[in-house]
């Protein structure tokens, strides 16, 4: 297949999305399947989120006002006028609440609306009053205390570094950096360069290594949110910043240690990303398009050798070619791990004990068009023609 017939193929990305958009409204969107599989009422969301940031970015890319009132409707049905918003629950001092507040930015940029500045500032005051660690990292909620995820890093450090070099003069950069640096300091491991997807600082959690404080597993979709976190941070900071030298050195170290995991085939990530085609783990669709994504964003901001845009190029390809299928006069893009953490409720699988064992991760339910893979998925396509300009 030739460059154009290769670019004809993921442009099919666009035309799924825009399906996906004409069946949504804000209080029911197709792929929130959280909510759809358990008929949750409406509500702020890092899912919509993820979808929402697809939207603007293919905005950016085109220029089409379809996508601009697509988002604006979305987002307005969810905030009022006072920059109150819908479903969101400052006390529980969720990290996941964050994530959808990054389209503000673009939205307040472009409308002046007030209302979208008072919800960043609504949203600013619980990264400020997030509960931390001893060690200064942000818990990952206020149900599990002492705990960082890595899916934290990615819903609110770009968030928190927009906001900062924006209305506060970067005055909190030193924090994020701690983030970022607690991160690499607790949760790597020194065999893999992978990072584990928690650690409890308290090392009290039934699930966390007595040792460590770690969970037991890489989680490939964690390792995705991670990288996204470092990239999109890293694109915010002035290019002269020692604080993005530190970022970039530590995105170079995580792409060196995921490379080795690529399927030989097709390049995708396994869903416990260390253990290959051990039985029942799969080649997991989200994760791999977070990586996809930060492969030829990181190279299209020189922070990756130039190598890593075919490397990109090559995992989008076959993303698409081995997830996203056109079946009954619709899309679906398939093999999305529905949901995965630690301790706190139950699975959704079989193995409900959430607690960070391999059997643990693959028991985890795959669905079908859940936006924490077309987020992502689209994300890397954006990058994908830029990097063909």
């Amino acid at each position: 297949m030739n460059q154009t017939q290769q670019g004809q193929k993921l442009a099919q990305i666009r035309t799924y999305l825009d399906e996906l958009m004409e069946r949504s409204t804000p209080s029911q969107p197709v792929w929130n399947q959280e909510a759809v599989l358990e008929n949750k009422p409406p509500q702020w969301s890092y899912i919509d989120g993820c979808m929402l940031m697809a939207v603007q970015k293919l905005y950016e890319l085109t220029g089409e006002q379809a996508y601009f009132s697509f988002l604006e409707n979305f987002i307005d049905f969810y905030i009022n006028e006072e920059g109150e918003i819908l479903g969101y629950d400052y006390e529980a001092m969720n990290s996941d609440s964050i994530n959808e507040g990054k389209v503000l930015f673009f939205l307040y940029q472009h409308t002046n609306k007030e209302k979208y500045r008072k919800a960043l500032d609504r949203l600013y005051q619980q990264v400020r009053h997030q509960p931390k660690t001893p060690a200064g990292s942000f818990w990952h909620k206020a149900i599990y205390p002492n705990q960082v995820w890595l899916d934290g890093l990615y819903m609110v450090q770009p968030f928190y570094t927009a906001y900062e070099l924006v209305w506060n003069e970067g005055k909190q950069l030193p924090e994020i950096m701690l983030q970022f640096a607690n991160v690499q300091k607790h949760m790597k491991d020194d065999k893999t360069g992978l990072l584990y997807h928690a650690f409890d600082e308290s090392k009290k959690a039934f699930w966390a290594n007595p040792e460590t404080g770690c969970s037991a597993s890489f989680w490939s979709r964690s390792l995705g949110w991670y990288a996204m976190a470092l990239v999109d941070t890293i694109e915010l900071l002035p290019q002269d910043s020692p604080e993005k030298a530190v970022l970039t050195e530590y995105l170079v170290e995580l792409v060196a240690a995921l490379v080795p995991y690529q399927e030989a085939t097709t390049g995708l990530f396994y869903q416990v990303t260390d253990q290959g085609s051990r039985a029942g783990n799969y080649l997991e669709t989200s994760g791999s398009c977070a990586i996809a994504y930060t492969f030829l964003k990181g190279a299209r901001l020189n922070l990756l050798p130039t190598e890593f845009t075919q490397r990109g190029q090559c995992l989008l390809e076959n993303i698409v070619a081995e997830k996203l299928t056109h079946d009954n006069d619709q899309w679906r893009l398939k093999d999305i791990c529905l949901v995965a953490g630690v301790g706190g409720m139950n699975g959704k699988g079989d193995y409900e004990k959430r607690d960070g064992t391999y059997a643990y991760y693959i028991s985890e339910p795959k669905v079908d068009n859940d936006a924490k893979g077309i987020g992502p998925l689209v994300y890397a396509y954006c990058e994908y023609v830029k990097s063909q300009n």
